[in-house]
């Protein structure tokens, strides 16, 4: 069964980035161990998610920014990219906050924070999935 697997990455070659930092996703189609690269999947701005409504200072924590200024958006911001990624059987990304991860929950989609190679990642999550998938169990090789 193939599946599709969301990934925060700034070089195309390493997940680096945080789910906040995020303006595009790389999507990889796997099946079975073997995965391709199929999109890059953009984030776009709405009026609800904009540049100007962007968290700048540490007093936004206690609405869910992270400070950083990078991704800050309230819940729009997160709802908006977990929508564009709702067809993805999991997200890798080098972090992922905790109102993402309860949305991701409920929609199924699996989170996994791992900051490594892209290909060692995709490797691993295959190998996962491919054991669970054919009933395998997961202390075989």
């Amino acid at each position: 069964m193939a599946y599709l697997v969301a990934i925060g990455s700034s070089d195309g070659e390493n997940i680096d980035l945080k789910f906040g930092e995020v303006d595009h996703f790389l999507i990889y189609k796997v099946s079975g161990k073997e995965f391709t690269l199929l999109e890059s999947r953009v984030i776009e701005e709405n009026e609800d998610y904009t540049e100007s409504n962007i968290c700048r200072t540490a007093e936004c924590n206690s609405e869910g920014c992270s400070g950083n200024g990078h991704g800050c958006g309230g819940s729009a911001g997160v709802t908006q990219k977990v929508e564009r990624i709702a067809d993805c059987r999991c997200v890798l990304c080098a972090k992922v906050g905790f109102q993402a991860q309860k949305q991701f929950e409920r929609k199924a989609i699996s989170v996994f924070d791992i900051a490594c190679n892209i290909t060692e990642a995709l490797e691993k999550i295959a190998n996962y999935y491919d054991k669970i998938d054919n009933h395998k169990s997961l202390r075989q090789g």
